[in-house]
């Protein structure tokens, strides 16, 4: 019973090492150049659809054409 004891704590404290040994792992890992562009090129595109929307909805209150009148 205390080999059984033993054996699941040692299990325990292995599992509980190896989360915290990747969890270091991943936060010092650095992002590359090519996700930083590609971060900005998704927030851009993101801009410039909500511009567009924006721009859409607003020539639609212009020309009095509401969602009652549809």
């Amino acid at each position: 019973m205390a080999a059984l004891v033993v054996s699941l704590a040692a299990f325990v404290v292995l599992l509980i090492a190896a989360f915290i040994f990747v969890g270091r792992r991943d936060r010092k890992r650095l992002s590359s150049h090519e996700d930083s562009v590609a971060a900005r090129d998704a927030a851009s595109a993101q801009a410039r659809y909500a511009a567009k929307r924006h721009g859409a909805q607003g020539e639609v209150w212009r020309s009095g054409q509401t969602s009652s009148s549809m």
